[in-house]
């Protein structure tokens, strides 16, 4: 279509007789909710909720300001400008159908960067009630073998010295706690979005070991004033391409970052809010007592699943997630691995059926209208593995259950950190904060068999297990003769 309109609060009217547009009153004036790191997840997830509640002509006093703490965010926030925070989610379905709506749940966007003073005095807002996080696995700053904080990372140490000009996820935090404390206004919750077990759990340990650094009376009133809900999200949020950008065009809509995502939507979370939230369950969010067992099963089954078809899709030439699961051996091996390795150590989950959990999960990889990228399933693996899929290993090694699936998988990973090409000889793109780190080590294989699993900030002691190392030494030693990855997962299957 000629001359798409472009995305704004004014022509609203306009685009909403091509798609379906907020019906509700849109205000910086009205917040309630600060996020920061707003992604495609954000945006498909969580302030998408928030819009359908709005849509149902509820919660009209909560709203989003989004908050950038990378330099990346730069972009996000210039188009947010542009568009008067507005973006358009295409929800893509398996027979192909695509679903466009425009969400208007986000109200503002400050740049913590530079200037970090906006972004506290957001926080510190006393209308600010919820401050929620999705800043990755890596955003937490924690070792992920010992799980402890990360005093070294020099970002930290300037904040220690330097409260008042934050650039981590909890120097922002402490600065606009210590304000609202200091002003006698009430503690908002911090409620992560991110995949990481028990993450409220995770960051009120992280934000208090900190902040008994920083500011040790600041810590004591944290401890007893601030909530941390665990929460459990899912729904596959892709990077947005061009195509993408091209399809609203057709809808006759100009949007510089819509965000794509799958139909299906899921989110758990612990009713544990200091001063209020929005009524999410009308929107379908469940709200439990214990989090815990719905962390564990989609941690282990759909994010650990992503990494193994991710891994052993990219040496083997895969380039979309979808085309994993079109080949029988990968959607044969991911089904063994579900259901030999990661679902006998998990027990019963109230309300849920595994079996059928798993057969929604292999339709949700397949769905072909998505085509999530192989290379951002394995983007930082280093955050990712620890908690999906080692931890897995490490249970059943304990119980004396199967692991060939998984070792299978951290051999590839070693293979791809230090060839970084697949088996056709194309260059693979490495995302990965430890990138360097794994590189060095996984080189090292050709004369220690074992140099990869000897990082112990990633592997613990698994490389101290007899039976671990024999199955991940004949695995490692089998790829790296030949990297025929679907040959040796066949001889699993």
């Amino acid at each position: 279509m000629e001359n798409p309109t472009p995305l704004g609060q004014q022509h609203l009217e306009q685009i909403g007789s091509r798609m379906p547009v907020p019906t509700y009153t849109r205000s910086s004036d009205i917040m309630g909710i600060v996020h920061i790191g707003v992604g495609g997840f954000h945006r498909a997830h969580q302030a998408y909720y928030l819009h359908q509640l709005r849509q149902l002509g509820d919660a009209s006093d909560w709203g989003i300001c989004g908050i950038g703490l990378r330099e990346g965010d730069q972009k996000l926030c210039d188009i947010f400008k542009k568009q008067d925070h507005l973006y358009t989610l295409l929800i893509k379905h398996p027979n192909g159908k695509i679903e466009p709506k425009v969400i208007g749940s986000i109200v503002d966007f400050e740049m913590g960067i530079d200037n970090p003073e906006p972004a506290i005095a957001r926080l510190a807002d006393a209308d600010t009630r919820i401050v929620s996080l999705t800043i990755t696995e890596g955003g937490y700053n924690f070792n992920p073998t010992t799980g402890e904080f990360n005093f070294d990372n020099p970002n930290i140490q300037h904040e220690l010295r330097h409260p008042l000009d934050p650039i981590t996820v909890y120097g922002f935090l402490t600065a606009a706690l210590k304000r609202r404390c200091d002003a006698g206004l009430p503690a908002f919750t911090v409620l992560s979005c991110d995949n990481i077990e028990h993450n409220g759990d995770m960051v009120r340990k992280m934000l208090l070991t900190f902040a008994e650094v920083q500011d040790p009376n600041l810590a004591t009133w944290i401890a007893q004033e601030v909530s941390f809900p665990n929460s459990m999200v899912d729904r596959i949020t892709p990077v947005t391409t061009p195509a993408d950008i091209e399809t609203l065009e057709n809808y006759g809509v100009q949007d510089a970052w819509p965000v794509t995502c799958e139909p299906f939507i899921q989110w758990v979370v612990e009713d544990k809010f200091s001063t209020g939230r929005p009524a999410f369950e009308k929107a379908g969010v469940q709200f439990v007592t214990d989090v815990g067992p719905y962390e564990k099963m989609k941690l282990r089954l759909l994010n650990a699943g992503h990494s193994v078809l991710g891994l052993l899709g990219a040496l083997h030439g895969h380039s979309t997630i979808n085309a994993c699961i079109e080949d029988e051996v990968f959607s044969s091996y991911l089904r063994a691995f579900l259901d030999q390795e990661a679902t006998p150590i998990l027990g019963e989950i109230v309300g849920i059926d595994l079996e059928d959990y798993k057969d929604i999960l292999l339709q949700r990889f397949a769905n072909p209208n998505i085509k999530d990228s192989v290379s951002r399933i394995c983007s930082e693996s280093s955050a990712k593995l620890p908690k999906f899929l080692i931890a897995t290993i490490q249970e059943n090694l304990a119980c004396n259950g199967s692991i060939a699936y998984a070792t299978l998988v951290i051999a590839a990973w070693c293979y791809y950190s230090d060839k970084q090409i697949n088996k056709n000889g194309q260059p693979l793109e490495i995302i990965d904060a430890m990138s360097t780190e794994l590189h060095q080590a996984a080189k090292q294989t050709k004369t220690d068999p074992l140099a990869f699993v000897r990082q112990e900030s990633l592997f613990g002691s698994l490389v101290k297990n007899e039976r671990f190392t024999k199955v991940y030494t004949e695995a490692v030693q089998k790829i790296y003769r030949d990297t025929n990855i679907k040959k040796y997962m066949q001889d699993l299957i």
